[in-house]
């Protein structure tokens, strides 16, 4: 199989690479998971580091996680792994930078919220539909109300519905919705990071993200045990999942 992720890096070093290279879908499933944990933790120690710039190739950032990893074999490895590299992205001093367009759902969505500043399509779509398969997003729950507060994220969370990256810049989920995100992206790196002393934009990003750095690991270690001893516990969540994979309707029993 090829390597789902392209890595490189541009500016004299000075900016890491991150493209998802599963194109239509880019699944973030434990291939990919794996493939951007490792390429962060080789690359955000560099000092000289300015930013990283996550994207995709293909029309689409990605349809989001595998569903069949999600099952109650799964599930637990499958947390542990994403909840692990979206910390390491909370927690990275190094700015990243996510350009998305197309579809950035589910657990691609969470990987793209995880990052410091997104830069959107207008026409792209996000979402968390997690709740449409009887489950809910773990990570989400954690980033989204800290993002744009508690009626907007509980809104995206229950209802499960999309918004175009025009919204998601008006609410403050994308610093700037942009035709070509990658390119406005790259424009950002040059004119505001390039320029700057890579330590001090770490102390900076630290400064700034201190407290929320804190609550998004505590937070996020509870929401975890929440899903795999409560709500993979319950007929729904299962059923749901089940009627994903098997294309047909889910018959809620509502315990």
């Amino acid at each position: 199989m090829n390597q789902p992720l392209k890595t490189w890096l541009e500016a004299d070093g000075r900016l890491l690479r991150l493209r998802l290279d599963r194109p239509k879908a880019n699944l973030v499933d434990a291939a990919m998971i794996a493939a951007l944990d490792q390429a962060l933790m080789v690359h955000l120690g560099n000092d000289k580091l300015g930013a990283v710039i996550l994207d995709a190739e293909g029309p689409h950032f990605s349809f989001g996680a595998s569903v069949e990893e999600h099952l109650p074999d799964q599930c637990a490895a499958m947390l542990s792994t994403l909840h692990r590299l979206i910390l390491r992205m909370v927690e990275s001093q190094v700015p990243i930078l996510v350009a998305v367009r197309g579809q950035c759902l589910g657990g691609g969505l969470e990987v793209a919220l995880a990052g410091h500043l997104m830069f959107v399509a207008p026409d792209a779509n996000l979402g968390q539909p997690e709740m449409k398969l009887g489950v809910f997003a773990p990570a989400a729950s954690c980033l989204l109300p800290e993002l744009i507060g508690p009626v907007r994220s509980l809104d995206l969370l229950l209802s499960g519905r999309s918004i175009t990256g025009a919204e998601a810049a008006a609410i403050g989920i994308a610093r700037e919705a942009a035709a070509d995100p990658e390119r406005a992206a790259l424009a950002y790196f040059e004119e505001h990071l390039k320029p700057k002393s890579a330590s001090s934009l770490r102390l900076a990003v630290k400064a700034a993200r201190l407290d929320y750095v804190t609550r998004v690991k505590n937070k996020i270690r509870a929401v975890e045990r929440l899903y795999l001893d409560e709500l993979m516990a319950t007929h729904d969540a299962v059923a749901g999942l089940e009627a994903f994979i098997e294309k047909r309707s889910p018959q809620w029993q509502h315990r």
